[in-house]
């Protein structure tokens, strides 16, 4: 008995040893190296089996490489032309382009984000105002309806959607679904054959059927995308699920998302293209119905912006941390998990400390009691900064917006943390309008009037026991 147990200790520490070498030999973030050393050391055999499903870092081989080729196929040559606009005589750059034209650049290199100009953008303030406009769009559809969404629930909101979906289906418009295996797992497979049979093509991206010894857990699609037609297009922090009307049990839901008319629902369209080709093994909408013709003629420039595995950068925290060093007056945020990476952390300090008047609004509580914890870790060291930093006392708060001087704003899926970073596919409206980043300052400033500011005093008198939760939280934040 005791040479079984000799053995299989052996076997163990072996794994164990040659994982570590494979984690260092990864060359990743340090801090991520380190956290996940420590969680092979401190949770035996569980802490290599974690790893196995949701560590190993495979960014950029096997799993994506066909979206890649696809993106770059398709948009180079665009986004090569605009590079030689915006490096044209100053005074053929429109004054909101010209503002932010190395920011812009940055996109166009980084991401292949092509500039749109001609642009209609309207604000969609909470879950009910969402559904609205997009049920009255669906049901104005003539030829097509593509929609990306981390979570589909069959509840009362989804139940409603699939209806609507089903109508048009019937009519003969062409209706693609994609959702995530993982976001969607409530989602059941007899909904969804039923669906299937009603004349609705819907896909799964990447499923997992055994999630522990499945590394595709780790790279989950949090996208919330919305085409219409290649008219209309909707973007934001808003899944499909009741919740995001009704609220919870703790309170309602506040949420951001926008519906957008003109050249940038091409961008959309060209997105959720190069998903579908990815799920639906390399079939590509390429038909001209897809791409109409905009009719959309006032200025609002605008660039759709993604992120995920399949890039080649981390181009939405690179994005997050060139408005945050490019700011010369404010910055205003609103992220419902907050695990900053260094940059960006570095960033918001140095921003406040220069002068900036920097505000971040996180929610007074999380779905999650470790992300809750590891989020609050970073209060005490932003407060030292001199950053304003307020907790949403009115229900859960899960806007994804920042606002760079009143001039330039962004809204999308992903959060202010590692995993919308570094893992999750992601999308995110930028826009250069100083009319919509005035909206959107409104809306924000009435979101600190249902805030309760934390000053050091208060942080400070906060519980032992909370400090020592965060900083045990803090320790992981690199792997949630």
């Amino acid at each position: 008995m005791h040479i079984v147990q000799l053995i299989l200790s052996i076997i163990y520490l072996s794994v164990a040893f040659f994982t570590i070498v494979a984690i260092i030999h990864d060359r990743r973030d340090p801090v991520k190296t380190l956290a996940w050393i420590l969680v092979i050391c401190l949770i035996p055999i569980g802490g290599v089996i974690l790893y196995v499903a949701v560590g190993r870092n495979h960014r950029k081989e096997k799993l994506f490489n066909r979206k890649e080729i696809v993106d770059l196929q398709q948009i180079d040559g665009l986004c090569n032309t605009q590079l030689q606009y915006l490096g044209g005589p100053e005074s053929l750059v429109a004054d909101e382009v010209a503002r932010n034209k190395s920011f812009i650049t940055l996109l166009l290199n980084n991401n292949k984000s092509m500039l749109t100009l001609h642009n209609k953008v309207e604000i969609l303030n909470n879950g009910e105002a969402t559904f609205e406009a997009l049920f009255e769009a669906i049901r104005g559809a003539q030829e097509s309806i593509h929609l990306e969404y981390y979570i589909i629930e069959y509840d009362e909101i989804g139940s409603q959607l699939c209806r609507l979906l089903a109508e048009k289906a019937a009519a003969g418009v062409e209706v693609r679904v994609i959702y995530d295996d993982v976001g969607s797992w409530k989602l059941k497979y007899q909904c969804i054959k039923r669906l299937r049979k009603q004349g609705i093509d819907i896909r799964c991206f990447m499923p997992v059927f055994f999630p522990w010894l499945s590394s595709k857990v780790n790279y989950r699609n949090h996208r919330k995308i919305a085409i219409i037609d290649g008219k209309i297009g909707f973007t934001g922090g808003i899944n499909v699920a009741d919740r995001y009307v009704k609220g919870t049990k703790r309170g309602p839901w506040r949420d951001t998302h926008l519906r957008i008319e003109g050249d940038a629902v091409t961008s959309m369209q060209l997105l959720f293209a190069t998903d579908w080709y990815f799920v639906s093994d390399k079939q590509w909408l390429n038909h001209p119905k897809y791409y109409p013709m905009p009719s959309v003629t006032n200025l609002s420039p605008m660039q759709i912006i993604h992120s995920g595995p399949d890039s080649d950068w981390a181009s939405i925290m690179q994005s997050y941390f060139a408005a945050i060093n490019t700011a010369r007056k404010s910055i205003y945020v609103t992220t419902p998990y907050f695990l900053p990476n260094q940059a960006i952390l570095t960033a918001l300090k140095v921003a406040s400390l220069s002068g900036k008047d920097v505000r971040i609004i996180l929610p007074s509580y999380s779905d999650s009691k470790i992300t809750y914890w590891a989020s609050r870790s970073y209060v005490g060291e932003l407060l030292e900064a001199g950053v304003n930093i307020y907790f949403y006392k009115e229900g859960f708060n899960h806007s994804k917006l920042i606002i760079i001087d009143g001039e330039f704003c962004s809204v999308g899926s992903a959060n202010l943390d590692i995993r919308s970073f570094e893992d999750n596919f992601e999308v995110t409206a930028l826009m250069y309008d100083p009319a919509i980043a005035e909206e959107l300052t409104r809306y924000f400033m009435e979101d600190l009037e249902r805030s309760e500011e934390i000053t050091r005093e208060m942080w400070e008198a906060r519980p032992n026991l909370h400090g020592l939760y965060e900083s045990i939280s803090r320790l992981f934040s690199p792997l949630l």
